[in-house]
């Protein structure tokens, strides 16, 4: 392996890193992988494919993460399982049946929705604070059981952010806490958990239907370092992200993304 090849692999291990850590607390991961991978010259399919598959693991560790809070809301969570794994196996398969071109052109859109979430997250997160009727970005875990008032219009959303997830996934966990926020009488800490889980679903679901339909779509060394990154990232986030300065990932997922979003339309 020659210096350009171990520096691009290190770059792209950093930013699973990042994307699993920011993934766990935040969401929006992929807008650091995604377009670090199109920065190295990767088609945008195999950059999202292998991208999605890499950061299941990291998924998977911000969920073990956060297993005391889904835990206290099982019940909630299973209900809402089902309408995430249709949405991300719908999402998924639209990407592999629509021509690459769709998704081409789709990408800077999607991209740039990303930004503008992660951007008015700070207001998402105060509007929901002022439903809870609490000030504070964390309150402790929370047992009681959560009633769901619209079930079928809960189950909707899910469903429609599984689509999102499955095809595409940047911000998704972003959109998940503000919708979800907006529906539920559910603190943001049991809310961030329930996020974890069920973009966790999504993304699993998305990679399981790749490698069964477009193998040869997989770059199979990025998958790897990007899982070892994000696995990482995400144990990393789960115990001491939520004491970092929101502001600083933010910018961070901004400007990465906005760089990206440059060099795809430039």
């Amino acid at each position: 392996m020659d210096a350009g090849t171990l520096l691009q692999a290190l770059a792209i291990m950093t930013a699973g890193f990042g994307a699993g850590f920011i993934n766990v607390i935040v969401g929006s991961g992929t807008l650091i992988t995604f377009p670090i991978l199109l920065m190295f010259g990767f088609p945008a399919l195999t950059a999202n494919m292998s991208n999605s598959i890499g950061l299941v693991a990291g998924n998977l560790s911000g969920v073990w993460g956060y297993r005391r809070e889904i835990a206290a809301q099982k019940k909630l969570a299973l209900k809402l399982l089902p309408a995430s794994i249709v949405g991300g196996a719908t999402g998924a398969l639209l990407l592999l049946v629509l021509p690459s071109s769709v998704f081409d052109l789709a990408v800077p859109l999607l991209i740039l929705l990303g930004i503008i979430m992660v951007a008015i997250t700070p207001w998402v997160q105060r509007r929901t604070a002022e439903k809870l009727g609490t000030s504070h970005p964390h309150p402790a875990l929370s047992s009681t059981p959560i009633a769901v008032k619209r079930p079928i219009l809960t189950w909707i959303v899910v469903f429609l952010l599984g689509v999102y997830g499955g095809y595409f996934g940047a911000a998704q966990g972003v959109l998940m806490v503000g919708a979800l926020g907006m529906m539920l009488a559910i603190t943001l800490q049991t809310l961030n958990a329930l996020k974890n889980f069920l973009c966790s679903a999504v993304n699993l679901l998305a990679a399981f239907i790749f490698i069964s339909c477009a193998s040869e779509l997989i770059d199979w060394t990025v998958v790897i370092i990007i899982a070892v990154g994000s696995t990482l990232g995400g144990l990393v986030g789960a115990k001491v992200g939520r004491k970092l300065p929101a502001p600083v990932l933010r910018v961070v997922i901004i400007t990465v993304g906005t760089i990206a979003l440059i060099n795809m339309l430039v």
